[in-house]
């Protein structure tokens, strides 16, 4: 492909560009990464080169397409869809009025101000001579813009390096973080609602891969609730790829702590359980922490005493990327990602079954020891695992 054939995406990998030595590392994975998140697209050219990536793709694809992707993989601080020139000042002149007139003719803005970066030490120019000299070029070829330096309508950036240089005026957000696969697996408790998926996100933005467990009360929790989760899921797999899912039935279990157990400590006994299964599936599968989306004081049973009292009933490290999230900024969140509309489906999950009126809010240890003891526990736990059913949900392969 030559230029005329091609647009070219400059990729910023932002927290990666400061990783010192292991830095060539976490480009490489993030360049693999984007290789796999771009699959659908043909004939694509991915290249490292002094601190950013440089993707080019045919000109059949339409280039917000394609940003929109990029900008989708995690450790993409930012990209921008550009135009690229010689590094020599006329054709960075030229270039850059042609650049102004073709977006003139689809965006409307009367005035600019061009922001130069000289990355190429060698180019005869400093950065601010080069802004001069683009700034008054673009007022001579496009005769409706004037210069504007502290409000202008548009942004021209000019990156001059040491064999092309390339012109944009946007800059597309990505969600930042590191490249997946850069911070080993976690098994996150995916329940329907709108937390879980959201701390998934968020440990996955990390650079964890994601695996899933997720509890059901079949009969009394329906099979569309369990096809909730699977949607939840797979919209997940837009940004941690695929997600192998395991689904337990938790009814029986429920059922003898309704029966046996104090009725305040249903719900702090019932977590315990979901948190020793998930452990004995997190060992199995070679995860190295377990994931929940918790978040303190939200409920009765996520107080600080009760997430102590959770985390006793195992050995593997807990994380809680939302302990102290407020809930309209995990929602902001969901929305964001696209996963808050599927969690506010009306499908009730395990944890509304057996629910107690008044749910234990400082929970003793020794209490609830006492409590489990009435119950048989290493037999509940390896009936549960015995229903569990495994699914894949998949868009693309991260």
């Amino acid at each position: 492909m030559d230029t005329k054939n091609r647009n070219t995406f400059i990729v910023r990998c932002g927290e990666v560009a400061l990783k010192g030595q292991n830095k060539p590392f976490f480009e490489r994975l993030l360049v693999e990464r984007l290789r796999k998140a771009l699959y659908k697209f043909q004939a694509l050219e991915i290249k490292r080169n002094e601190g950013l990536i440089f993707i080019k793709a045919p000109r059949e694809y339409e280039p917000n397409t394609v940003a929109s992707e990029i900008s989708r993989v995690f450790g993409v601080a930012s990209v921008s869809h550009a135009v690229e020139t010689e590094s020599e000042l006329e054709a960075i002149g030229l270039a850059a009025v042609d650049y102004m007139n073709n977006l003139l003719e689809t965006k409307a803005f009367h005035s600019f101000k061009v922001e130069s970066k000289r990355a190429n030490k060698d180019f005869p120019m400093e950065s601010p001579d080069i802004a001069r000299y683009v700034g008054g070029k673009v007022l001579i070829g496009c005769k409706v813009l004037k210069v504007d330096v502290h409000n202008p309508d548009c942004r021209l950036f000019v990156d001059v390096r040491r064999d092309r240089t390339y012109i944009y005026v946007d800059k597309t957000a990505g969600f930042g973080g590191l490249p997946l696969g850069t911070n080993g697996k976690g098994l996150v408790l995916l329940s329907g609602g709108i937390d879980s998926p959201v701390a998934a996100f968020m440990m996955a933005k990390r650079g964890m891969m994601i695996e899933a467990v997720h509890f059901h009360a079949y009969p009394y929790t329906s099979e569309r609730a369990k096809q909730k989760v699977l949607d939840l899921a797979i919209i997940l797999s837009e940004y941690c790829g695929k997600i192998k899912i395991h689904s337990i039935n938790l009814l029986d279990i429920q059922q003898q702590i309704a029966e046996k157990c104090p009725e305040d400590e249903m719900t702090i006994i019932t977590r315990r359980f979901m948190m020793k299964i998930a452990e004995i599936i997190g060992k199995e599968t070679n995860c190295d922490v377990l994931i929940t989306g918790e978040n303190l004081g939200q409920v009765a049973s996520q107080t600080a005493k009760g997430l102590v009292v959770t985390n006793q009933a195992v050995t593997m490290a807990v994380m809680r990327p939302l302990i102290a999230f407020d809930k309209v900024d995990i929602m902001d969140l969901a929305k964001k990602i696209g996963t808050f509309e599927t969690s506010i489906q009306p499908f009730e999950d395990c944890c509304t079954v057996f629910l107690p009126k008044h749910p234990v809010t400082k929970p003793e240890i020794e209490n609830i020891l006492k409590s489990e003891a009435l119950i048989s526990e290493n037999t509940l736990i390896n009936d549960a695992l015995k229903t569990r059913e495994i699914t894949l949900a998949q868009i693309r392969a991260l």
